[in-house]
């Protein structure tokens, strides 16, 4: 019989060179994220016009994760918070207030991510809000979009939600961008991956049973936000880092990139949408007391009948200041937040590598 000493003794000649793999692989998984999210920042001086249009300074708001701009009422865009909260919206006015608080009736707040203004099935104005969010990487077999009627009169009250399922061609997926075409009412999702695609709604979103999406482009690495301009020429997925413009195809879905846009580094940049005229973007973050940012388009994703920037007046915050510009600090921000998304990936691979070596 073997001694004791001799059947532990390989194992142990074995340890060094086990403990050595993981290191690799998590080493080059973080470099192979690093260059993917340097690669997407654009030149600082892209967005060097940026302004803030207002500020969100209500203790209710610490996760704004999406925002979206009314069509029914003047000067009002649309927020909500992240995961962990009830199921509300904001209606914010320019200078930041919080001017109707509208409850979803019968809807969850499980991981809300993004919202967007579409119509209903007989064409009124309505709120999508995307229940979109899996951080768990495919732990939940469907997602939910919620749809409210935009209301008439703006007030806080609830209003009764629609709710469709919806399920990915290719299985569950994590996710944190909402779209909607405002030509063909199309809604689409963007997967929050360093592969992401864009994934198209059926037509006609069923309320029985599930609504699957299918493929129809690719998305930027780690997608945290998207939308479509007012008049569906033009349509934009933003980052934590920066944001892409997309032409849009004759079927209204996202077709071939334009141009890239510096955004102004924030805490945690996860909502983008157009002004009402279409001339510049409002983007936000999460956290407390943060600023959402105007930044103009480029001359060739301006509307026909826009302004020329010359010509177009800058939005005032809350105070009556002109707009502040971002300073340093906001840049390590995002550059530890670039390292801290190349952690987690490289974390990410690792886990999984062990976990298929443990299961073989």
């Amino acid at each position: 019989m073997p001694s004791r000493r001799s059947r532990t003794s390989p194992a142990r000649r074995l340890r060094p060179r086990a403990r050595r793999r993981p290191f690799r692989l998590t080493r080059a998984a973080a470099a192979l994220a690093l260059a993917a999210a340097f690669a997407w920042l654009p030149a600082p001086s892209a967005a060097a016009d940026e302004q803030v249009a207002f500020t969100i300074r209500d203790e209710r708001i610490t996760e704004s994760s999406g925002l979206a701009v009314s069509r029914r009422h003047e000067g009002v865009v649309y927020t909500h918070n992240d995961s962990g909260d009830v199921p509300v919206i904001f209606a914010l006015g320019m200078d930041g207030t919080v001017r109707a608080v509208l409850t979803l009736g019968g809807a969850n707040a499980r991981d809300w991510e993004d919202i967007a203004v579409g119509r209903d099935e007989r064409g009124r104005p309505a709120i999508y809000v995307g229940d979109i969010g899996d951080n768990l990487g495919g732990a939940w077999p469907y997602v939910t979009v919620y749809r409210i009627p935009e209301p008439a009169v703006l007030r806080s009250q609830t209003i009764r939600a629609t709710a469709f399922k919806i399920k990915y061609e290719d299985g569950p997926r994590n996710a944190e961008t909402l779209m909607i075409n405002p030509r063909t009412n199309r809604l689409y999702l963007a997967s929050k991956l360093f592969g992401g695609k864009v994934y198209e709604a059926p037509a006609r979103l069923r309320t029985d049973g599930f609504n699957v999406v299918r493929r129809v482009a690719g998305a930027p690495p780690i997608a945290t936000g998207g939308a479509f301009a007012p008049d569906g020429r033009t349509c934009v997925i933003r980052t934590y880092l920066g944001a892409r413009l997309y032409s849009v195809n004759p079927d209204g879905s996202p077709g071939k990139a334009l141009t890239s846009i510096g955004l102004p580094m924030q805490k945690q940049g996860e909502s983008v949408t157009y002004t009402a005229d279409g001339t510049a973007l409002l983007v936000g973050s999460e956290g407390t007391n943060q600023p959402v940012y105007r930044i103009p388009l480029p001359e060739e994703a301006l509307p026909s009948t826009a302004p020329s920037p010359e010509t177009s007046a800058a939005p005032a915050d809350a105070s009556g200041a002109e707009g502040e510009r971002k300073d340093a600090s906001n840049t390590r921000t995002g550059l530890f937040l670039a390292l801290a998304i190349a952690a987690a990936v490289g974390y990410g691979l690792l886990r999984r590598r062990g976990g298929t070596q443990g299961s073989g």
